[in-house]
C-alpha cells in the first residue's frame, strides 16, 4: 500500500510491504525501515491502524540502486530537503554552468539550483511535487 503523509509540514511518500504482527516493514522516501505500530488491526480486506507508528530499529539495509551512469556523469543532488517546484531542463538538453537547472522549496523559499558543470542532461529522476532529500539524484548532467 502507497501513502503520501504529512508530517511537521514535510511531505513523505510511504509504502507499506509487509505487515507480521505489530511491525511492518515499510520504506519512506525510498529509504528502509521497520517499525512497531500499536493498536494495529489487520482485516483481510482492510487494515487500519490506530496510533502512530514508531521507530524500532535502524533502516534495514538493503543494496541501494543507483542510475546508471558514465565515468563522466555527475549526479546532481538537492542542498537540503524539499519540494521539486520545477524542472527547468529536459533530457538530452545541452547545459552550461550557473544555468538553472530546477527549483526547489526549502524551508519556506524558493531555490533556484544551478549547474555546476556544462554539459547534456543525460537523465531526470524526478519530476514537479516530488519531496527530495539530500541524498536523492535528481538529474545526471554528462
Amino acid at each position: 500500500m502507497n501513502y503520501k503523509i504529512k508530517v511537521n509540514e514535510a511531505e513523505y511518500e510511504v509504502h507499506i510491504r509487509k505487515v507480521e504482527d505489530t511491525k511492518a516493514q515499510v520504506t519512506v522516501n525510498n529509504e528502509d525501515f521497520e517499525v512497531e505500530v500499536e493498536g494495529l488491526v489487520i482485516n483481510p480486506t482492510q487494515m487500519s491502524i490506530h496510533s502512530t507508528p514508531k521507530l524500532i530499529a535502524k533502516p534495514i539495509n538493503t543494496p541501494v540502486v543507483k542510475p546508471a551512469a558514465t565515468q563522466s556523469a555527475r549526479e546532481v543532488r538537492p542542498p537540503l530537503p524539499g519540494i521539486i517546484l520545477d524542472i527547468c531542463v529536459t533530457e538530452g538538453a545541452k547545459v552550461q554552468k550557473g544555468q538553472v537547472l530546477y527549483v526547489l522549496e526549502a524551508m519556506k523559499m524558493e531555490n533556484h539550483i544551478e549547474s555546476d558543470y556544462e554539459g547534456t542532461v543525460g537523465k531526470i529522476f524526478s519530476t514537479t511535487g516530488d519531496s527530495v532529500l539530500e541524498s536523492d539524484v535528481i538529474l545526471i548532467i554528462n
